[in-house]
């Protein structure tokens, strides 16, 4: 029997993963997105559409759908998410909300909807990681780093990426929630900066941002950090930048035009920061865990391929991996599921490990 998949948003990495999704003739992909050219870009085998994709259209849309791909924008996210769950319809998700998604598990248990979230590379496979790691034993400290960089420098900052600029300094900005002693912290971004020597990649540069989520309440260790990975040297330009305003959100007067700091520093920084056709990136990931006299650490590194960013491809294999563990009945729990219960699940999450190789990530323990 076809089952039918809707992915929401058509960007590169909702693109790759409907692509991915419709290499299996038992799956009937459809993505829609509000941009024409992305519809376009899309494969015969993929059904394209264009739609106005606010929640307030999204029941309409998932109609009849098996599951849902909630691919669009962190902002819109959240809200989306409730509808798909209001319509009574199974969901993958990797839109990266502010909110906490795990709010509306109990009205996808009502509706016995199988959703899960933050099914990208980190958040993500990260968690699945630290699920299976204290699902195996009593964890003392937790270590999350990872980027995604250019594979060559050549702006001061040595960045780009996929993501707009705005999305990138917010992380430079938000407080970096953190485990201490059992106990959650708050810390500037940017912060506890050291140098890491990395395989196959050099040394790059780690500080302090917000990227523990869910972990901060369904995994149990003395400490967790997460922290950024950059080339040397971009902490301290882009916190220069920080300390100077160029990131606040407060409007300011400039002969008599009214800004937002944030959004001039983002407009001047988006052709410096663009990631561009043709050029590529890498994405690397180290997960390091504690615990009862043992410590394990995962290595995880990719390069683009074939045209696809590594950025793109280590988030969309991850959600694809996902999505079709919901699809084939693997992952069955009603409600609103991070990748670290999945991770909690051995055969699931060797079952993970084998398809990330299998699609060309490299993946390392020791």
């Amino acid at each position: 029997m076809v089952q039918k998949v809707v992915v929401l948003g058509a960007g590169r990495v909702g693109k790759l993963v409907a692509i991915t999704l419709a290499e299996d003739r038992k799956l009937e992909v459809t993505a829609l997105d509000r941009d024409e050219k992305a519809i376009a870009s899309l494969p015969k085998n993929v059904r394209g559409r264009r739609a106005d994709l606010s929640p307030k259209n999204v029941k309409g849309l998932v109609k009849g759908a098996d599951l849902v791909v909630n691919a669009v924008p962190g902002f819109m996210g959240f809200a989306v998410l409730r509808e798909i769950i209001g319509a009574g319809r199974d969901c993958c998700d990797f839109s990266f909300m502010p909110e906490d998604a795990m709010r509306l598990g109990k009205a996808a248990e009502r509706k016995g909807v199988v959703a899960a979230f933050d099914c990208g590379i980190a958040p993500g496979f990260s968690n699945m990681i630290v699920g299976r790691m204290a699902a195996d034993r009593r964890l003392e400290s937790v270590e999350i780093m990872v980027g995604g960089l250019p594979t060559k420098k050549t702006n001061p900052f040595g960045y780009k990426a996929l993501f707009s600029p705005i999305d990138v300094i917010e992380e430079y900005v938000r407080p970096a929630r953190l485990v201490r002693n059992y106990k959650p912290v708050s810390m500037p971004a940017l912060t506890e900066l050291e140098l890491v020597d990395l395989p196959c990649v050099g040394i790059l540069e780690a500080f302090n941002t917000d990227g523990l989520r869910s972990l901060i309440g369904t995994v149990k260790a003395r400490n967790m950090t997460e922290r950024t990975l950059r080339y040397p040297g971009h902490a301290e330009k882009v916190g220069m930048l920080r300390e100077v305003g160029f990131f606040n959100d407060d409007v300011v007067e400039v002969r008599g035009a009214k800004v937002r700091p944030i959004d001039m520093t983002a407009k001047l920084l988006f052709p410096m920061w663009q990631l561009r056709k043709g050029e590529d990136d890498l994405t690397v990931m180290r997960v390091v865990g504690e615990g009862e006299g043992r410590r394990e650490t995962w290595d995880i590194l990719d390069r683009s391929t074939k045209g696809i960013s590594s950025m793109a491809r280590t988030t969309g294999y991850t959600a694809v991996i996902v999505a079709k563990m919901i699809l084939n009945g693997d992952w069955d729990k009603p409600g609103v599921s991070p990748p670290e219960y999945i991770g909690r699940e051995k055969r699931l999450f060797d079952k993970a490990v084998r398809q990330m190789k299998g699609y060309g990530i490299g993946i390392t323990k020791k």
